[in-house]
């Protein structure tokens, strides 16, 4: 008995650490505002809506854009690499990345958000078509 209670606390114990070294925490731009940033390095998503007015693409399939919320704070994003047909302006998105030391996040992946109103672009045309 003593044996099975060891091998599962040791297994709960594996659990754990592997979970807390994989889980993304998750922040707003008002959190951050609020808390500060979370410690250089450590991976973090930061999620709101891409500004309006603030995406500007660099060479190559570099962007740079702010990400906000409902507190009137904003994270500045840079990312490389090819963004979700879904991300544009305006609409909700979440970056996964890092901050450095000076406070800029660099996002290693983005995820663009949508209501449950939303229809692919291809059903639309489909849709239109029929009618």
């Amino acid at each position: 008995m003593g044996v099975v209670a060891a091998l599962l606390i040791g297994a709960v114990a594996l659990a754990s650490v592997a979970l807390r070294q994989h889980a993304d925490l998750f922040y707003t731009p008002g959190l951050i505002a609020e808390k500060g940033h979370p410690d250089a390095g450590k991976r973090v998503r930061v999620g709101g809506w891409v500004q309006t007015g603030s995406l500007e693409y660099g060479e190559a399939a570099d962007m740079a854009f702010l990400i906000e919320d409902n507190s009137g704070e904003t994270v500045a994003v840079s990312y490389t690499g090819i963004a979700p047909d879904l991300f544009r302006e305006g609409e909700g998105v979440v970056a996964t990345g890092r901050f450095d030391e000076a406070g800029n996040f660099t996002a290693e992946s983005i995820l663009a958000k949508h209501d449950e109103n939303y229809e692919p672009r291809e059903l639309k045309k489909a849709g239109q078509a029929s009618s």
